[in-house]
């Protein structure tokens, strides 16, 4: 097989969409994502999250739904700042498929992540992640992943989310 060369040429202006690579996905958020959309999980936050907003005119803020997908991510992939979050799911086409952007659209910075954070009380985050728990837990979607283990496939081989989960307000994988 001969060397390949790096060409000069300028690549192409425009790009049909239909030429764009696709992602094949990621089992795991695929699965997550329709339990999320079966259970009303984008109406449930939106009325939970309205009274913290404002009405009216101006700029409209990241939709709720998509903020609270973030911050699953963030939990699932060990992924503690919010600016390594924007990172992650700026990087990849199934994250952005699970956040619900198309190509064209960004992803939210983390410092709007900061100044949504700040803006909802604890019990609103800790209500949405026990619906989202209830979820899980009512649509059993069957086996989450595609390893043995059920480590995520993505790379980041930082093991089981549940191995994370805080328990009397200690980390567990601090203790091991």
């Amino acid at each position: 097989m001969g060397l390949g060369n790096q060409s000069d040429d300028q690549s192409q202006v425009f790009v049909m969409c239909a030429d764009l690579p696709r992602s094949p996905g990621h089992v795991f958020y695929d699965r997550l994502q329709s339990v999320l959309i079966k259970g009303g999980f984008d109406r449930f936050v939106e009325k939970l999250c309205e009274p913290y907003y404002a009405s009216g005119p101006g700029r409209k803020s990241i939709p709720p739904g998509r903020y609270f997908r973030m911050h699953l991510v963030g939990y699932f992939e060990g992924i503690e700042s919010e600016r390594g979050l924007e990172w992650r799911c700026s990087d990849s086409l199934s994250l952005r498929k699970f956040l619900r952007l198309s190509l064209t659209q960004r992803v939210p910075d983390h410092s709007s992540l900061s100044r949504i954070r700040q803006r909802l009380p604890l019990e609103v985050h800790q209500e949405v992640f026990g619906w989202v728990l209830q979820a899980l837990t009512k649509f059993r979607p069957g086996s989450w992943g595609t390893s043995r283990n059920r480590r995520f496939d993505h790379g980041s081989q930082r093991g089981h989310a549940l191995d994370r989960t805080p328990r009397h307000g200690r980390n567990v994988s601090a203790d091991a």
